[in-house]
């Protein structure tokens, strides 16, 4: 858990609490903050399995799924190319645009280029291609006359994509297994503050939505897990305009390693199905694996 990337703080929390359930499950656990010495810390420990409660960069985009590879530990959570490719957004979308499941238009542009016009007619977001739980997000609204002015934390290339409107809904999967659909309802932009501060969003779980629609997104998170070749759990986000029917339902990304906090969505929708937060996690370890 921790680890050096911009979601260290929501890493940690992660790992607090999926320690805290392991032990309830009846594990043996030793808490490693990720650092330079990881590789040491490891062989000197010896685990049977190793709890990736890392996000973001290093953490959950094949680097140290590769690192656990060698070193012949089985770990939960996506492999090495999979966790890759669904950490870059960009790559994420073409496999998606490859299966037929429905994205919004974007493309990757150099930051400095995004700054000074607008490379697509507003409204639309700009993101790192690489980073989770919304650091670093901008909207761009349809009436702004001036690009966004993006800080110089932004990689030197940046992802920009037509701003969805609409629900913001989302599916985890477990296993071969769609477990829920979530509608998340904020009082406005869903950002890393309504993600990970208590009451910074509401969720309807499962969601109020027509049987059409949540059958979609039930049927498109488990394509999108497949498509990407995830194993273990992951969660797909998802816009939905309701004027347009299902033809409004578009998949935003997948994440490998769902948040693990006592606000997050996974472990709510593990419990909306009977799944209680030691039983998630004590599947989560007996699933654990090496992709070679």
């Amino acid at each position: 858990m921790g680890g050096p990337s911009a979601e260290r703080e929501v890493s940690l929390s992660s790992g607090r609490e999926c320690a805290a359930a392991l032990r309830e499950a009846g594990y043996r656990v030793v808490g490693i903050d990720a650092g330079a010495d990881l590789c040491a810390r490891l062989q000197d420990i010896c685990p049977d399995v190793v709890f990736n409660a890392l996000h973001g960069r290093w953490g959950e985009d094949g680097c140290v799924q590769g690192l656990l590879e060698w070193l012949r530990i089985p770990y939960t959570h996506s492999g090495v190319l999979s966790s890759a490719l669904a950490m870059d957004k960009e790559r994420t979308k073409s496999a998606y645009r490859a299966a037929g499941l429905p994205v919004v238009a974007s493309l990757l542009a150099p930051r400095d280029e995004v700054r000074a016009r607008h490379v697509m007619p507003p409204p639309y977001v700009v993101k790192p291609y690489n980073e989770g739980s919304s650091v670093g997000v901008y909207l761009v609204q349809e009436a702004a006359n001036d690009p966004p002015h993006l800080s110089d934390d932004m990689p030197e290339t940046v992802m920009v994509e037509a701003y969805a409107p609409g629900r913001e809904l989302t599916t985890t999967v477990m296993g071969d297994r769609a477990l829920t659909v979530t509608d998340i309802l904020t009082d406005g932009w869903y950002d890393y503050d309504a993600k990970y501060t208590p009451g910074g969003s509401r969720h309807v779980v499962p969601a109020d939505l027509p049987q059409d629609i949540f059958d979609a997104c039930m049927e498109y998170a488990l394509r999108a897990h497949e498509v990407l070749g995830c194993r273990g759990l992951s969660r797909t986000d998802f816009r939905w305009d309701e004027a347009r029917g299902r033809d409004g339902l578009v998949l935003l990304e997948t994440n490998t390693q769902p948040g693990m906090t006592p606000t997050s969505l996974s472990p709510e929708q593990a419990a909306a199905v009977g799944v209680s937060f030691p039983d998630l996690v004590r599947w989560m370890v007996e699933d654990a694996s090496c992709d070679r």
